[in-house]
This record gives C-alpha cells, structure tokens and sequence, in this order.
C-alpha cells in the first residue's frame, strides 16, 4: 500500500508544482500585455522588475544562509566583470526587447514568435560545441521554421516592428543561454544555484539597460503624469504597485522552474513548457480577442512538433551519454529550502552525498 501511496503522493506534488508554474509564467505574460496598454514604458517596466529581483533574491539568500550556517558565494570584482557581464548584458536586452514588443504584438504572435528561441539555441550551442551536431536537428530547425512562416503569414493582426523585436529578443535570448549555461556549469564560480546567479546577475543587467532606457523612454516619462508630473500621491503609489507586482511574477517564475527542475527533472519542465504555450494562445483568443485562423493553428502545431523532437532528442542522448552529466537532486542541501525539507531529514548524509566536486552539474535552460 506504501508505493501506491506515495507515488499518488508525488504525482500530486509534481501537478501541482506545474500548476504553480503556468500561474506564474501565464501571470506575467498577460500581466505585461495589460500594463503596456495603459503605461507605455517597458523598459523602466524592467528596471523595476530587476530591481525588485535583487531584493527578493538578497533576501532569499540572506534566508538561506541563516538557515543553513553556510555562507553564500560571493564573485570578486574581476570574475564578475569579466565573466558574468556578457551574459548579464544579453539577458537585461532579451527581457528588455521582450517587453519592448508589448506595446505592438498580440499575446499569441509574442508566444509564438519567442518560441523561435530554440533555434537560436541551437545555433549558439554548436557554436560554443555544448550540443553535439546531427541530422535530426536539420529537421528540428526546419519545423519550427515552417511553423513560424505558417503562423505569421496573413496574420490579420501582424504587425513588423513587434515581430522584428521579438525576433531579435530570440536571438540575443539563443546568446544568453548559452552564455548563461557555460557561467552556471563553471564550478570555481559556484553560481550553481539560479538564486546566486540571480543575485549577481541583476545589478549588471539594470546598468547595461539603463542607457538604452535614457535614451528612448527619460526625457518622456520625465514630462508623463504617470509618475513625475502627479499632483497627488495616490496615482504614483499605484503605479509603483503595478509595476512591482511583474517583478514578483518574475522572481516567482525563476523560483518555480527552479522547484520544478529540482523536485522531478528537466524534461517534466520542457514538456509543462510545450502545453504552456498552448494554454497561453488559448487563453489569448479567449480573453484577449486575438484571431487566429486553421493556418495559424497549423504553424503553431508544426512549432510544436519541432520542439517535441528536439526535447525528444536531447533526452535521448543524455541518456546514452552515460553518468558524466546529473540532474538536480532534490536532496541536496544546495537546494533544499526550509519550507520544503521533511521531518527526519539527515542534513548531514545528504552534504556528503552531494559532495562530489568532480562532477559536473547538468544546466539545462529553457
């Protein structure tokens, strides 16, 4: 009775794992369309979403490190500078663009457009040789590819400059995550856990977005009644509030992946990540008014086919691939997390099980 028991127990526990992920990856796209409606600034937009991420991840640290006795890494000035800037720089400009192309695009072309991201990935991953080229993959780009072509074609509610944004946000984004998983796979940096790269990440990501911000949005929102040129106090309240409830979004949709990945696998993530985006584009036509028609729909299924397969097969070979690269375990004390840690729990077996510094920890990035 014991097994049938507790694998209802963790099927239940990865459910709803997943539930707290499309709540939150869900929340912040239809969160960010409905701001940029009425307060058309997306980049301080992100200045205070990161800003809200530094303190949330400082603070969780700060949890962590009370709780476990052991204190958190720190980079030097040189290893931040030279090593955690560029990927830094590339992320601050795929969030920013993202954002950027709210105040354009439907919900369901943003969706699918950033999807394309994968080929990117792709791309940058043979270029650095973290991905090990075959034929399938020629089919992989090819699906997603057509997919993309069918879904913008006749779009009635295409527009250029959002699809181009979206585009080029896709194609930094293929930059930072390969940047970002040669930074998290090197272990004398010990930017393993995502709060500590968060952490570090954040600051370097407000100052290379700040410039872009001065340029296109401060002299404009200098003169806006949205924030400096209030009479009272309450609009400018408000506005903060709305502003920071994105960057709660943000931080709680890096926590969930987080929780996901190290409570069941990468690949439970990557295929939530497929039926996500399903579930975005429906909501979209429901809520939101977008139209789509049976070549959209196709398109976006051809998308979908191309992802699948390259899930399929990156699952394939980290099998065969042998015990060189490992998954997160939910039993480190790296990730283990207060709230989440069961009564009768050997902290100490658990240390040593983890203590193992010559292997190398599999970053997959989604």
């Amino acid at each position: 009775m014991a097994c049938p028991v507790q694998f209802f127990c963790r099927g239940l526990c990865t459910v709803g794992l997943v539930l707290l992920y499309y709540v939150f990856s869900i929340g912040i796209t239809f969160y960010n369309k409905w701001l940029m409606k009425g307060f058309h600034y997306p980049l301080f937009m992100t200045l205070v979403h990161l800003t809200v991420n530094f303190c949330l991840s400082a603070l969780t640290r700060r949890v962590m490190k009370c709780c476990t006795g052991k204190p958190r890494i720190i980079l030097s000035w040189k290893d931040y500078l030279r090593k955690v800037a560029p990927t830094a720089l590339a992320t601050a400009l795929d969030i920013g663009l993202s954002n950027w192309s709210f105040l354009f695009i439907t919900i369901s072309l943003y969706t699918m457009t950033k999807s394309s991201a994968v080929l990117f990935i792709l791309f940058f991953s043979l270029v650095f040789k973290l991905e090990e080229p075959n034929p399938f993959l020629i089919l992989v780009v090819l699906l997603i590819s057509c997919g993309l072509f069918m879904f913008t074609f006749e779009s009635t509610q295409f527009n250029l400059e959002g699809f181009t944004m979206v585009l080029l946000a896709s194609f930094i984004g293929g930059i930072r995550w390969t940047l970002t998983q040669v930074l998290m796979q090197k272990a004398e940096l010990g930017l393993q856990n995502p709060i500590d790269a968060l952490y570090h990440l954040q600051p370097l990501m407000f100052i290379g977005l700040f410039p872009l911000f001065l340029y296109n949005e401060g002299l404009s929102l200098s003169t806006s009644d949205k924030l400096f040129r209030v009479t009272e106090l309450s609009p400018v309240l408000y506005s903060l509030f709305t502003l920071s409830i994105g960057g709660l979004l943000a931080f709680g949709l890096g926590f969930s992946e987080f929780l996901l990945v190290s409570r069941t696998s990468s690949l439970t993530l990557s295929i939530s990540g497929i039926f996500k985006e399903l579930c975005t584009l429906l909501l979209a036509a429901a809520l939101m008014g977008d139209k789509m028609n049976m070549l959209n729909w196709l398109g976006f299924t051809m998308c979908l086919c191309g992802i699948s397969l390259h899930i399929g097969l990156k699952t394939y070979y980290s099998k065969n691939k042998g015990p060189s690269l490992r998954q997160l375990n939910s039993r480190s004390p790296e990730l283990e997390f207060p709230l989440l840690r069961q009564n009768g729990d050997d902290i100490h077996d658990s240390a040593a099980e983890y203590n193992d510094e010559d292997e190398e920890q599999e970053i997959t990035l989604h």
